[in-house]
C-alpha cells in the first residue's frame, strides 16, 4: 500500500461523527495523484477491510454520490443519525458539517 492510500484511509477513518469530507478535500489533504477519483477508488476498495465510515464522504457540493437505491438512502440515514444537517436541495450543509484541517489534529497532512 502506498503512502497516499495509507493517508486517505487514515483521514477517512478520522472524520468525526457529525461531519463530512469531500472526495476532493481528502485528495488535497493527502496530496493524492488522480485527485477525487483516486480517493473514490480507495474508498471503494478499502472500506470493508478497514471498516471505514464511508457514509461521511460526499461530493464537493455536499451531494451524496451514491444512487438512493444503491446505498444513498442508507448514507443519508446514517448522516442524519449523526446529526448532519441537510439543505432543502438534499445536499449536506457543508458550511455547518464540512470538515476542515482542524478536524484532523493528530494527523500530519501533506502539503
Amino acid at each position: 500500500m502506498n503512502k497516499h492510500t495509507t493517508m486517505v484511509i487514515e483521514l477517512i477513518g478520522s472524520i468525526p461523527a457529525g461531519k463530512v469530507c469531500s472526495y476532493g478535500q481528502l485528495a488535497s489533504f493527502a496530496a493524492v495523484p488522480g485527485g477525487a477519483r483516486a480517493v473514490a477508488r480507495i474508498l471503494h476498495s478499502c472500506t470493508g477491510k478497514h471498516s471505514l465510515p464511508w457514509w461521511r464522504v460526499v461530493r464537493s457540493s455536499g451531494e451524496i454520490a451514491l444512487p438512493e437505491d444503491a446505498g444513498g438512502a442508507e448514507q443519508r440515514e446514517r448522516l442524519l443519525a449523526e446529526g448532519v444537517e441537510f439543505q432543502r436541495n438534499g445536499f449536506v450543509n457543508l458550511r455547518l458539517c464540512g470538515c476542515t484541517e482542524q478536524d484532523f489534529p493528530t494527523l500530519t497532512l501533506t502539503e
